[in-house]
């Protein structure tokens, strides 16, 4: 068992060091912009929704913008939706006539994406939805979320689901055959008994790995398949993904040590884009909810949803500036960090790497800051945002807890209000 621990965590070290990624949503749900599971939840047929292939022209795509702006955001790394459940291709698939490079658009979208992201050095991740509402042989009637699963004309309607098999490992083999080195394949979803070996997981995972053998996979083949226990099926993949929430403890196995793991979480209430959700989560909001991450030993993943033109969204542009501003001076409380020994305190949380403890403070409290059973283990402290040294305090009122350490600032106030960061470095 140890050996396998120890192999998973070889295997994700770039990934667990990265911390930081960013997940895109897009498709020809932009064009409505009632979010990514508008087929399902209006129960649109492929006839009806053909009219948003038809116009399908993003004019104002330029991934080398996107790419810039995750760069300047202190993301590591993004994944980009490959085909989503609606089925439609944003790559050049040979499999399908159902893709981009047959809309107005005539572009493989998925083949600039590649360069333009790793022309600035992030890891390139796919998402590929393994359930298809457009194809044939997609068990349609009586489905718990195939838009057609209560039209009676389908009822009768026959499908031969290892056609559909065969399609969705030939357009994964191409995925990893065409566009170079992949660091990350996310797969979606699994549900009920679609999951698994209905998927012929096991196969799949083996040709992945063959076609792309330094590839780190996510375990939504089949999400009931637990990868906390000691020896997993092969297709639970290599890390968790906790879907807009953060699990109190992290993830961690049957003994207790930490699992890798991701929460992919949306910027506002929608994966693809919907052009009413404004209601987007603060920039100090993105930045705690990263540190909470990092100090439960996982990674966040956030989403933009960019637009039928190619847009990113204004305030998302905004919040992932700013989140950028923040990592440019803070971002070594981050990289390669993980969880601190110590508990929870009181004013924030603590991100940890080797011999250095980070304290992110969030609430400045009366009088000094308490670092609970330090005295005597620090060696100094700095600010991390400019590397000014901070002395540790030792006024009178703070004889009554010889076992802890303080700090105090000349301000009533943080020097930032969303995260104050100070470097603790231990003798």
């Amino acid at each position: 068992m140890n050996k396998n621990y120890e192999k998973r965590f070889k295997h994700t070290a770039w990934f667990t060091n990265a911390r930081f990624g960013m997940f895109i949503h897009w498709g020809l749900y932009a064009i409505p912009a009632r979010g990514e599971w508008i087929r399902s939840m209006e129960r649109i047929s492929n006839e009806e929704y053909q009219q948003y292939f038809d116009e399908f022209n993003p004019t104002s795509y330029n991934p080398k913008k996107w790419a810039k702006l995750a760069k300047k955001a202190g993301m590591k790394y993004v994944i980009m939706t490959t085909k989503h459940h609606d089925g439609f291709c944003l790559f050049d698939s040979k499999l399908t006539e159902y893709k981009t490079t047959n809309t107005p658009a005539k572009r493989d979208l998925i083949k600039e994406y590649v360069e333009a992201f790793r022309a600035e050095g992030l890891k390139i991740g796919f998402y590929y939805s393994l359930i298809d509402w457009y194809h044939e042989d997609y068990p349609a009637y009586g489905d718990r979320i195939h838009p057609m699963r209560d039209n009676i004309n389908y009822k009768n309607k026959k499908h031969n689901f290892s056609n559909y098999l065969e399609y969705l490992h030939g357009q994964v083999k191409e995925l990893l055959t065409d566009y170079g080195k992949i660091d990350i394949i996310w797969f979606d979803f699994s549900y009920d008994d679609m999951a698994g070996e209905k998927w012929q997981a096991t196969k799949l995972v083996n040709m992945v790995r063959m076609l792309q053998p330094g590839i780190i996979i996510n375990n939504r083949l089949d999400e009931k398949a637990n990868i906390e226990i000691n020896d997993p099926p092969i297709y639970t993949g290599d890390f968790g993904s906790p879907e807009q929430i953060i699990p109190p403890e992290g993830i961690i196995n049957a003994q207790g040590k930490p699992l890798p793991w991701e929460a992919c979480i949306t910027l506002n209430d929608n994966w693809g884009y919907k052009s009413d959700d404004n209601n987007y989560k603060s920039t100090k909001t993105i930045i705690r909810t990263l540190v909470e991450c990092v100090s439960k030993n996982g990674n966040l993943l956030l989403n933009i949803g960019p637009d039928a033109k190619g847009n990113i969204p204004k305030k998302s542009i905004q919040i992932l500036e700013e989140v950028g501003a923040w990592m440019s001076n803070n971002s070594d409380s981050i990289y390669n960090c993980g969880k601190s020994q110590l508990d929870k305190p009181e004013w924030g949380r603590y991100t940890a790497s080797k011999n250095k403890i980070y304290a992110h403070i969030y609430d400045r409290g009366i009088g000094p800051v308490n670092f609970r059973n330090l005295k005597g283990k620090i060696s100094k402290v700095r600010l991390v945002s400019d590397r000014s040294e901070i002395k540790l305090s030792d006024y009178w009122t703070t004889l009554d807890f010889p076992k802890d350490a303080f700090i105090d600032f000349a301000s009533a106030d943080l020097p930032n209000e969303i995260d104050t960061v100070v470097e603790i470095t231990l003798k």
